[in-house]
């Protein structure tokens, strides 16, 4: 008798990362003790090799999640992406804090990644959880820059007069397809959903040197070149859909689909067909409850990956989340 598996609501152990332009917000934003310091991204849910997150509920608490993969297959990530990414999970899940400006970068699309890497490019989104005053966001380009100009000013500070920079609110979201030349700058607090893959162009740091080493750190100037997109475009700040019943459609791509969901006091919520569902709460707390009784609470700075094989969820509570597919 082949009975399906009851897979709960899945929460991991965060990664935490340490950062030369990381802060001291993670740890009281995901109600955490640490003695780390400069933490400037959580990895909340990651495949990537040497990073795989942990599982800390449910019966198979301790396992990776590529071995949780391994085990429920279609089951857990969905058939088509069991299909195309196996074992491999294909969205990465963090939370950032820049106390510092990020580098100016840009990230290979999923051709030449594969081409240079074996790897997947990466396609990203942020979502502005909180911001300090005068915080920015470079997203994109804001005058003609060709490959011939970048090759001569790539690695000078005139780079900079072609970027454009964005002030940055609570709640802006920015949609940054592989590409597109970006930077997170001091003073942001974000949710960041992007592909699987940890391949990043650094163009300009800023002079700084590394903590280590006491060096500037490494760029790769000559390698962004073919990764740019030269395009400049009208608009950077991606425009939310309309909120339908506390769910407002934020991002909708080739990788991933996200979405912002409020609940205040109980919402039933229909996850997607034939796929995962990652939830991060970003403020508040709830109860989360999936179609065979499975219960996990969870509360701001908190994740959980939803199964494939969950058609619905019952969250009572009040918080919002960032939802992923």
């Amino acid at each position: 008798m082949n009975t399906k598996p009851n897979i709960p609501p899945l929460k991991f152990r965060p990664i935490l990362k340490s950062a030369i332009w990381g802060g001291e917000l993670i740890a009281p934003f995901k109600g955490i003790e640490t003695d780390q310091t400069q933490i400037g991204e959580s990895w909340e849910i990651s495949g990537v090799p040497g990073n795989e997150s942990i599982a800390l509920n449910g019966p198979d608490a301790g396992a990776s999640l590529p071995e949780l993969i391994d085990k429920y297959g279609a089951d857990l990530v969905g058939k088509s992406n069991f299909e195309r990414f196996g074992r491999k999970f294909p969205l990465l899940i963090k939370i950032i804090d820049a106390a510092g400006d990020l580098s100016l970068q840009v990230h290979p699309d999923d051709t030449l990644a594969m081409k240079r890497h074996n790897s997947l490019g990466k396609t990203e989104m942020w979502y502005i959880v909180s911001t300090a005053p005068g915080a920015k966001i470079i997203s994109g380009l804001s005058k003609q820059l060709t490959p011939e100009i970048y090759e001569k000013i790539g690695s000078t500070n005139e780079i900079l007069d072609y970027v454009a920079t964005h002030d940055s609110h609570p709640g802006d979201v920015f949609f940054l397809p592989a590409g597109r030349v970006h930077g997170i700058g001091a003073g942001n607090l974000l949710v960041e959903v992007q592909e699987t893959s940890d391949i990043t162009y650094r163009i300009n740091d800023y002079g700084r040197l590394d903590a280590k080493t006491g060096l500037p750190r490494e760029l790769h100037v000559e390698q962004a070149k073919d990764a740019i997109d030269y395009t400049v475009y009208p608009e950077y700040v991606a425009k939310p859909g309309k909120e339908i019943d506390g769910v407002t459609p934020l991002v909708d791509c080739d990788h991933f689909s996200v979405a912002r969901v409020k609940v205040e006091g109980e919402k039933e919520l229909v996850t997607g067909a034939d796929t995962f569902t990652t939830m991060t709460c970003i403020n508040g707390e709830a109860t989360v409850t999936d179609d065979r009784g499975n219960s996990v609470e969870i509360k701001k700075g908190e994740s959980i990956l939803v199964p494939a094989m969950t058609d619905h969820l019952s969250i009572k509570g009040n918080a919002t989340f960032i939802t992923a597919e």
